[in-house]
């Protein structure tokens, strides 16, 4: 019973405290419209066997409405293939998904299969919420030859498989070149330093009255800033999760004063700004209409956004001038975690592998959401000749930007809701003029490092 209360009591913290985030891969504000799949066969309330027993499975992810259209379609195609199961699709935005899955997931409700993201699967996992996959893996349901084994081992919470990676992924500035050419600056490279990007995101601003930078990524979740902090050669959390992990807090200072000045420019959105431009949905974003000229993403956006503006490009983060980290890491672009409560385990394990490693599915998805984490299906997509530009340039610049890769962190630690929330709300506080950025920066560590220990122990 104390355990139950314990997770329940968790989950509910998460479902308050979740964030908007940017960072993995296809976070649209785009609402679901997808229905559900047929559900008139027994579903989750009872165990079906492959042979044939009919079953359905509940299946939830977010992204935008390209995505549910073509996730819905893979649904159907897996139907055809095994008519025994059906599908109960949940499709969702990026906004909300983590409150209402912490909610399902407290009162024992989650859907079997679920779009997991790094940001939160140490959480879910750590109150028992994901079954472990690797009995699966053991049995040969779930084919993982082709995946490499770091990136494999990401989805690995204390010993459990809970999430089996899907795709990987990388930060990267998606760019908007006709804005850039109206500005009159050159189109950056893998070199370009932070005051690089300062210095074109104001020329843009000065030349055409457009944003240099969306705000998006910049605070309302870690990514952008774990990035920064590794180029100090440091991580963002201490080995044992139960701290921040770098110790000088003009790290955050100087963030904040980069970010901030460019506010002030009026060369990247104020949070009110930022909030109406969040509302309209990245496919009819700044970057994407020309309005602006580069937006912190990952490094499938160009190809992601390609329906909507196939001139788009992206390059990878701006570097710390000075610094010979490796800020960059190869991201697992997202998981499929089961249900610890689901009671066909076993059919949402065929689904995943069918998921990973088939080419009929890998025709229809087209890299949208990252780059195949199966190494044949990589290769299967590159010499297929179905590829776009984008993708294609994508798929290339994975081999290229490895070099400029470290190594991959742990998952982030359990109570990463709260920790981003704190984030936000100190950083909002310099943007709003409430506090300087040294008294944010303090005030985050206390926070965080509170959070962290009480969740981590």
């Amino acid at each position: 019973m104390k355990k139950s209360m314990k997770r329940l009591t968790a989950l509910g913290m998460a479902a308050a405290m979740a964030l908007s985030m940017t960072g993995c891969g296809g976070k649209t504000e785009d609402t679901a419209t997808a229905g559900s799949t047929d559900t008139t066969a027994a579903g989750n309330g009872g165990t079906a066997e492959s042979a044939g027993e009919p079953v359905t499975l509940k299946i939830t992810w977010w992204g935008g409405q390209s995505r549910h259209d073509y996730t819905q379609k893979l649904l159907d195609v897996y139907t055809e293939s095994h008519p025994n199961v059906t599908f109960e699709a949940i499709p969702s935005g990026w906004d909300g998904y983590f409150e209402k899955l912490a909610t399902q997931a407290a009162s024992g409700s989650m859907p079997d299969i679920v779009q997991m993201d790094y940001l939160y699967i140490s959480t879910y996992a750590k109150n028992d919420s994901l079954a472990d996959l690797q009995p699966y893996i053991d049995d040969g349901t779930i084919d993982v030859s082709g995946i490499d084994e770091n990136l494999l081992n990401s989805g690995k919470i204390d010993g459990k498989m809970n999430g089996l990676v899907l795709t990987s992924s990388y930060a990267a500035m998606g760019y908007n070149p006709d804005v850039l050419t109206e500005a009159g600056v050159e189109m950056p490279d893998s070199s370009w330093t932070w005051d690089d990007f300062s210095d074109i995101c104001k020329t843009v601003k000065d030349k055409t009255g457009k944003y240099g930078s969306l705000a998006y990524g910049v605070v309302d979740d870690t990514n952008l800033f774990k990035y920064w902090v590794r180029q100090y050669g440091t991580e963002l959390f201490a080995e044992d999760n139960k701290s921040l992990g770098y110790e000088d807090d003009q790290v955050y200072v100087d963030y904040l004063n980069m970010w901030n000045g460019l506010i002030e420019a009026g060369a990247v959105p104020n949070p009110d700004e930022h909030a109406q431009i969040q509302a309209l949905g990245q496919e009819a974003g700044p970057v994407v209409t020309g309005d602006g000229a580069f937006i912190f993403e990952w490094n499938n956006y160009a190809s992601k956004m390609s329906g909507v503006n196939a001139g788009l490009k992206e390059v990878t983060p701006p570097q710390k001038a000075d610094s010979d980290s490796k800020g960059l890491w190869m991201k697992p672009g997202m998981f499929f975690s089961v249900a610890e409560t689901s009671t066909v385990k076993k059919e949402a394990a065929e689904f995943i592998d069918w998921f990973i490693n088939s080419e009929e599915v890998n025709d229809i998805i087209m890299a949208e959401r990252g780059t195949p984490v199966s190494a044949d299906i990589r290769d299967y997509m590159v010499n297929s000749g179905k590829l776009t530009d984008q993708q294609k340039a994508m798929f290339e610049a994975v081999n290229a930007d490895q070099a400029l890769c470290g190594t991959t962190p742990a998952p982030d630690p359990a109570g990463i809701s709260e920790v981003n929330e704190a984030f936000k709300n100190t950083a909002y506080e310099v943007f709003y003029g409430q506090t300087t950025p040294e008294e944010a920066a303090a005030r985050f560590r206390t926070q965080a490092d509170e959070i962290l220990a009480r969740n981590n122990e």
